[in-house]
């Protein structure tokens, strides 16, 4: 599943979302180019590198080395791992660090890392000075296919997941797929949760490409996923006719799964997992949704270690 990607061409999909028009590229040895390709997208030598600690200490030397080579003046912001940090506390610590840095308009944020670093440091530029450039770096799987894509940035509440935030799209999506070599068994795995969602609700061969997968071509998969997103997202940006949401597909009763155990005990694609099987099981009962169909979407589920079932003593009230 970690094989090398060596030798790989690097890729690119163009991607128009409303007004705006930038690239996913998508290859091999990328965190080094960092500093070359943003180079004609920003104004100014100003940047925040915002990573989690775990990906720090994987990433953040060659990618500050990379724009400290094209001219750039990084400053390197680290916050915990994990859910808990998308927070109204901490997306507002981001911006003081950066205030107290002398950042103004011109400056630019590079997030570095998985979903909650990507909507936590891209809610950080949608904000500061009413709107500054980010590029997304993701190093997850599920990040690459799913969350870097698309713009929208939270942070969350005790209310709920997501509850606080901003369509803002980024300047660049930059997926090295060498990141995908690091990542422990379960969280590479909750990514194909976002893969398997994407294959339901818009190309059903996916899943054939999934069954037949053997962790090489990671840049195929990565690809097509990226180019669902964004063909959808790109019709809706702002979630205002209603086609959007069918991205949300097992993220309603998922995010509740998520808030009611108090964001951890689940990895989010882990409860969207969950989410999809109470959507297609609510479907069943009340659609006409096939068993035999709901069936294949367990059997791709449980083929990756994804739940399909809550633990025994899981607080199912508080969903």
């Amino acid at each position: 599943m970690h094989t090398n990607p060596a030798a790989m061409p690097v890729e690119s999909v163009p991607l128009l979302i409303g007004m705006k028009t930038y690239e996913a590229v998508i290859g091999s040895n990328l965190l080094a180019t960092i500093g070359a390709r943003v180079s004609a997208l920003v104004r100014g030598p100003q940047c925040a590198v915002v990573a989690d600690s775990n990906t720090a200490a994987l990433f953040a030397a060659s990618v500050r080395q990379s724009l400290e080579a094209a001219g750039f003046q990084p400053l390197a912001i680290t916050i915990r791992p994990g859910e808990k940090s998308k927070s109204l506390e901490q997306v507002g610590a981001l911006c003081e660090q950066m205030s107290a840095a002398g950042f103004d308009r011109t400056s630019f944020v590079v997030a570095l890392g998985g979903g909650v670093v990507g909507d936590l440091a891209g809610f950080a530029a949608a904000i500061y000075h009413r709107g500054i450039p980010y590029v997304q770096v993701p190093t997850t799987l599920l990040a690459q296919v799913d969350s870097s894509i698309g713009g929208k940035t939270a942070v969350n509440t005790p209310a709920g997941k997501n509850l606080l935030g901003a369509v803002h799209q980024p300047a660049l999506v930059v997926a090295d797929l060498d990141t995908l070599r690091t990542l422990p068994p379960r969280e590479l795995n909750q990514g194909f949760a976002e893969i398997i969602k994407h294959a339901i609700i818009a190309d059903p061969s996916l899943l054939d490409l999934l069954r037949d997968f053997d962790g090489r071509n990671f840049a195929a998969l990565v690809r097509r996923n990226i180019e669902i997103k964004a063909a959808i997202v790109a019709r809706d940006e702002h979630d205002s006719s209603g086609e959007r949401a069918i991205l949300n597909f097992g993220h309603t009763v998922g995010h509740a799964i998520e808030r009611a155990c108090g964001y951890g005990r689940f990895l989010h694609g882990e409860a969207v997992s969950l989410g999809m099987v109470a959507a297609c099981e609510i479907s069943r009962r009340t659609a006409g949704f096939a068993d035999c169909e709901r069936q294949q979407v367990l059997e791709a589920l449980e083929s990756r270690d994804l739940p399909v079932r809550l633990p025994a003593h899981f607080p199912r009230a508080k969903i």
